[in-house]
């Protein structure tokens, strides 16, 4: 009889697999544990595929009409749909509708609230794990509904672009809610990194901004309003609150999905005559263009979720693998991004590739603010003996040295 897989790989893609290839380690008190490679993995080879406990689209995303399914956020417009939308053209036309991978004809909406999903299966997921907790039914569009309520106050609150969502948190109580072995849950929930209550404090005012800062409360009375539950009350009093919204805050992965992208990636690898391949080119270059014109950056069905394994893995300001989502749907795809030898750590980066150029102070800045650690990675320590001013600082002060050259000049000149 196979072991019984630990409950930190119980939501990979072939768990077994993955268990003889990394390992979960403790390091120390202040980094915790972190995730190692027990073989060698190739510079772009898959390190593992995961699924996450919970997931939820954005709320201000939804509202703008992306619509994504309810369960695995992959997007329900077509490439078509979604291009027309985005540029503002409703006559536009792709060519090769054929690589779209949307499925239209496989939609299903729950019969009660009408909320959609991408097929059946999906439909049927949500519905066995918390949907049956979270179903509105008639009271969906009410907005006098607690859960409605919850909704407004949270997107009063957090604008765009978004980093986090209650949305998850009320996915935790749902799921737990809805389960018949409770326990098994809230310890799968036990296992994303936990922190003090100056922490939760800190991390809770920051997902709310500093001038949302007496907005704590009428969140989490809403919240008590609309999901109490005996089995979770330490989730329900002050000091829960707020470590469910520092659970979330320091370990929600940002999930982006896209038909149109998808579609661009396929039409990418069509082998085409040069001719059509510069057509095909030229037409998606101005479309993104178009797009970019109407809707700006803004592209995808975006939302958040958390990932058990992923969330072992520790940042450094030069990350040997990141995570990606290449199925257009919330499974996680960890990629190595260099060759990784048996025992060494896996590490992902928590900031995006244009904040990893900026200035060792500056990153320090974000990770502290948003994550509340001091990255002590090569390139930080390496890195040491650099000002402690931001970027912003640094191109302030270049601009500065600037003007003051060019009146030097100047006055040069005159002379």
């Amino acid at each position: 009889m196979a072991a019984p897989v630990d409950d930190m790989f119980s939501l990979c893609v072939d768990p077994c697999k993955v268990t003889s290839s990394v390992e979960v380690r403790f390091i120390d008190n202040v980094k915790g544990k972190g995730l190692f490679a027990k073989r060698t993995f190739k510079k772009g080879e898959t390190i593992f595929v995961e699924r996450p406990v919970v997931s939820a689209q954005f709320l201000w995303n939804s509202l703008y009409k992306y619509k994504a399914c309810e369960y695995c956020l992959r997007a329900l417009e077509t490439a078509e749909e979604n291009a027309r939308r985005l540029s503002g053209n409703a006559a536009l036309s792709l060519p090769h509708p054929e690589l779209c991978r949307v499925r239209p004809e496989l939609h299903q909406a729950c019969p009660q609230c009408q909320v959609m999903y991408c097929s059946s299966e999906c439909r049927q997921a949500a519905a066995d794990q918390y949907h049956r907790v979270l179903c509105l039914g008639p009271s969906e569009e009410d907005p006098d509904h607690p859960i409605n309520k919850l909704k407004d106050a949270w997107r009063s609150v957090h604008y765009p672009p978004e980093t986090s969502s209650i949305m998850l948190m009320t996915k935790m109580v749902a799921v737990v809610k809805q389960a018949k072995d409770k326990a098994h849950w809230q310890k799968l929930f036990s296992h994303f990194c936990s922190r003090t209550a100056n922490e939760e404090e800190e991390i809770a005012h920051k997902l709310l901004g500093e001038q949302f800062r007496g907005q704590l409360g009428l969140l989490h009375s809403l919240f008590r309003a609309a999901l109490y539950d005996d089995h979770l009350s330490r989730w329900f009093v002050p000091e829960g609150f707020r470590s469910l919204f520092a659970l979330v805050g320091t370990n929600g992965q940002g999930i982006g999905t896209s038909s149109l992208s998808q579609w661009v990636h396929a039409c990418d690898a069509l082998e085409l005559p040069d001719q059509q391949r510069e057509q095909l080119d030229s037409f998606i270059d101005q479309l993104y263009k178009d797009v970019d014109k109407e809707t700006g950056e803004f592209l995808n069905c975006e939302g958040s979720g958390l990932y058990l394994l992923q969330s072992s893995c520790n940042h450094s300001c030069i990350p040997n693998a990141e995570a990606s989502f290449p199925d257009s749907n919330f499974l996680l795809h960890l990629n190595a991004l260099s060759d990784i030898s048996p025992g060494q750590e896996i590490c992902i980066s928590y900031l995006d590739f244009c904040q990893r150029d900026r200035s060792r102070h500056s990153r320090h800045k974000i990770l502290r603010e948003n994550y509340l650690f001091v990255c002590s990675c090569s390139k930080c320590m390496s890195q040491m003996d650099e000002p402690d001013v931001t970027s912003e600082e640094e191109e302030e002060g270049e601009a500065e040295g600037e003007t003051e050259g060019d009146e030097m000049e100047d006055e040069m000149t005159d002379v």
